[in-house]
């Protein structure tokens, strides 16, 4: 298999509540919908989509009554301490939980968590180890750990 990740879909567990979450608050662009049950946010090299939890633990052959961290979070790299406190600012209007509001984190950098109405785990961060391009890209220096 070739060392890539292409779409990241979402169980949500109220699709239209999700889908403002993320197209209206956050501002993910929406070209690609499907139904009204399935969306799909084309990030440049990723694409995030949601579609109902049921239908998708159903799909992939498992039980949908997952409950707790299940060991995922996702994560937006910041280019800087100030862009980190402003999404926090944004995103605590929209409906999100903030889990663990931006600090200074124990290897450096500075960063928090917060939850979407599913409960999906994001985590933004600034790594000042890392160069964040024009595009968003996130590129590590090669030299050290982080």
């Amino acid at each position: 298999m070739k060392p890539s990740v292409s779409v990241i879909m979402l169980g949500v567990d109220d699709f239209d509540t999700s889908l403002r979450f993320y197209r209206d608050g956050l501002k993910f662009p929406t070209d690609a919908m499907e139904t009204d049950s399935v969306a799909f946010f084309d990030l440049d090299n990723i694409i995030i989509a949601l579609y109902p939890r049921a239908k998708l633990a159903k799909d992939a052959g498992v039980a949908s009554n997952g409950a707790g961290f299940d060991g995922v979070t996702l994560a937006h790299n910041a280019v800087n301490t100030d862009e980190v406190d402003r999404i926090f600012r944004d995103i605590s209007s929209l409906g999100a939980r903030i889990v663990k509001p931006p600090g200074i984190t124990t290897w450096g950098g500075y960063g928090g968590y917060f939850a979407d109405p599913d409960g999906h785990l994001w985590e933004v961060v600034y790594n000042p180890k890392w160069k964040i391009t024009d595009e968003g890209k996130a590129t590590r220096n090669k030299s050290g750990v982080q």
